[in-house]
Order: structure tokens, then C-alpha cells, then sequence
């Protein structure tokens, strides 16, 4: 039996070991189970673990964070309860170093600056909005961005968070005028073919749950995408 579009065939799969289990997301993909009834991405690697490893019953999986689903890129899953006790504790505490690529049409004014604004969550309109100055029910959220590289249309900003605010890069990049590609709810004039965003999570640097290294994941760009294309030179 096959979901829609999410079979374990098109999984791709950045990093696995007995612990946890790291994949770059496609646009469109929902981490978790919601209320559209879709497939999840969870479902999807707890079927591709069972039939590589060959495990009979429920395959545990844990979801450690999540991704918007417009946005493409890395999502870490735990494969035992305690790397998802740690990795959860190392997400909360935001011991984790996340690096996103953004494809922007307006160029910022500046080549790189920090973002320092207020977001207030609308949660009917799923959306958030930034304001210059702290305003009730308000949560400060910073980030860093520069410019990488410069396309015909388009500039490619690569972004570290500060904070973890809902839709926060979304948010902050429409309002210094710099709306996402494909973003409309957040401003963009026009939606992407295939309905995504040009937000994706690029980096992520943590400590190993169990081994207690530094590791580094970097996810490849969509493809299929000529502006995405574009921007792998790297």
C-alpha cells in the first residue's frame, strides 16, 4: 500500500545510526500527523526503518522538532526513547546551532545585518507578526542574515536563529521588505509551482545524544528547482 507521494523510495536519508536518524525534508511533507489526514514523514522513516532493518512490530521514532511544511530541509528523529529524552532537552535548551537558506526577491539594504523584532502569533491566521517594539503577548526574536550569493532575481540569504519564534524567518525577512520566494502569506506577490517556500533548513550542529561528539548535517537544496539549482556551486 502506498501513501500519495511518501513512500520509502524518495526518502533522503542525510545520516542514520543506531540513535537517531536524519533526513532532508521535502517541501510539502508534514513532520508530524495533523488534522489534514496526510501521511506524515514520522510514518514514512518508522516503514523505511522497519523494512531495512528488518523489524517485526512498532518501530519506535521519536519527533525531536519540526519543520513548517512549505520548508524544506533537515529534521532530526530519535530512534530510542533515550536519545529522544536527550535530544529534546538539547533542542529546549537551544543547544543547537541552526543554519537556514532563504531566496529572497528584494535585496535587503544591507549585506548582512541582525534582526531584532516582536513577534505576536495570530494563531486563527496561523501567522506572525513583527513589530519594531515589544507590544503585549509579544516574544522578542533575533536572528542573523547575510547575503551569499546574488542570482538574476534573486538573492540567497543564509540566516542563524537566536530564538525559535513561530514563522520567525518568515516574518522578519517580510518585514525589512524581503518576503520569501513563494511565501504569499507572508507577502511574496506569487506561490511556487509546487506549492513550497524558499526556506530551507540548510545546517544543524548539536552534540551526539549518546556518543557525545559535535556533529555537523548539511542538506542539499531542492531539486527540480531552477533557482534552487542556481544557487549549488557548493
Amino acid at each position: 500500500m502506498k501513501h500519495m507521494h511518501s513512500t520509502p523510495t524518495n526518502l533522503q536519508v542525510i545520516y542514520e545510526d543506531n540513535h537517531l536518524i536524519v533526513i532532508n525534508k521535502r517541501a510539502g511533507d508534514i513532520v508530524q500527523g495533523d488534522k489534514t489526514g496526510d501521511a506524515p514523514l514520522s510514518d514514512v522513516v518508522k516503514k523505511y526503518i522497519a523494512i531495512k532493518y528488518n523489524k517485526p512490530g512498532a518501530v519506535f521514532l521519536g519527533v525531536v522538532h519540526r519543520l513548517d511544511r512549505p520548508t524544506s530541509g533537515i529534521v532530526v528523529f530519535a530512534r530510542t526513547s533515550k536519545a529522544l529524552t536527550r535530544l529534546n532537552k538539547l533542542f529546549s535548551e537551544r543547544k543547537t546551532q541552526k543554519t537556514y537558506w532563504a531566496l529572497v526577491k528584494n535585496h535587503p539594504s544591507q549585506e548582512e545585518a541582525t534582526l531584532t523584532h516582536y513577534l505576536k502569533r495570530n494563531t486563527k491566521q496561523n501567522k506572525s507578526y513583527a513589530f519594531a517594539k515589544a507590544i503585549p503577548d509579544s516574544k522578542k526574536a533575533i536572528l542573523d542574515y547575510r547575503v551569499i550569493k546574488k542570482l538574476k532575481t534573486f538573492a540567497l540569504l543564509e540566516i542563524d536563529l537566536h530564538t525559535g519564534r513561530h514563522h520567525q524567518i518568515r516574518s522578519q525577512l517580510t518585514a525589512i521588505g524581503s518576503p520569501i520566494r513563494g511565501d504569499l502569506k507572508y507577502g511574496f506577490d506569487r506561490s511556487n509551482k509546487d506549492g513550497s517556500i524558499s526556506l530551507h533548513a540548510r545546517k544543524l550542529t548539536f552534540v551526539h545524544p549518546v556518543k557525545g561528539e559535535t556533529i555537523t548535517f548539511i542538506a542539499p537544496v531542492p531539486k527540480n528547482d531552477p533557482v534552487w539549482e542556481a544557487c549549488n556551486n557548493n
